[in-house]
């Protein structure tokens, strides 16, 4: 396994950001239960895949290291130790760029597929992150996501998500629970959107969906 890293400034960052990456590294009931979803989502990419928000390295177990050139976009830099430990555990070569997905250092039409879990909830501005995810997609090449999304309007849970979206967004590295993100994928000019609602056993964040979407 060889790591590369650009621009990275290790140790720099916030103590909610060691903190992020230390619950993200640790919430290991969460990743056993989105396991089958996940095999089915990333077992069968090929070619260059874009991770955006990689993390910790949850996702690398589901790749195929033969058949993938794996480049990851993580502005998190207390996320580094833990992603290449993992990337070490699968044999996975990482391209790791300290970047930030609403300006994706890659050219137009250069990757076969993009992936983002629980990530469009972090980042500043949806749209603008899907048209860039867009621009480096190879026309046929797909965006497949797991995210979890804003609860029904009226419900009890939309209602506290609403309430502690400021203070969730402080601890969770920019997180706001009540995204209604299917609602950016269905604006975002994707030639092709499949989704499926589950419920997840984490209460404020529960309503999430799964699904690819193709460019």
């Amino acid at each position: 396994m060889s790591v590369i890293c650009e621009k990275s400034n290790r140790g720099t960052g916030t103590w909610r950001q060691r903190a992020f990456a230390w619950a993200l590294a640790h919430n290991t009931k969460y990743e056993r239960f989105v396991a089958n979803h996940k095999r089915k989502l990333l077992g069968e990419l090929s070619g260059t895949v874009l991770e955006i928000g990689p993390g910790t390295g949850a996702n690398l177990q589901y790749l195929s290291k033969d058949r993938i050139r794996w480049i990851g976009i993580e502005p998190n830099h207390f996320m580094y130790p833990y992603l290449e430990r993992e990337a070490a555990r699968c044999g996975m070569q990482l391209d790791l760029r300290d970047e930030t997905a609403d300006h994706l250092p890659l050219p137009d039409n250069s990757v076969d597929a993009v992936i983002c879990t629980l990530v469009l909830c972090c980042v500043q501005d949806q749209q603008l992150v899907l048209r860039e995810i867009l621009r480096v997609l190879k026309p046929g090449g797909k965006l497949v996501f797991i995210e979890h999304v804003a609860a029904p309007p009226g419900t009890w849970l939309r209602r506290l998500q609403n309430w502690l979206a400021p203070i969730w967004s402080q601890m969770g590295d920019g997180c706001r629970p009540n995204r209604e993100t299917w609602i950016a994928l269905e604006r975002a000019g994707f030639g092709k959107l499949a989704y499926d609602n589950f419920r997840a056993p984490t209460p404020l964040v529960s309503p999430q969906i799964v699904g690819t979407a193709i460019k």
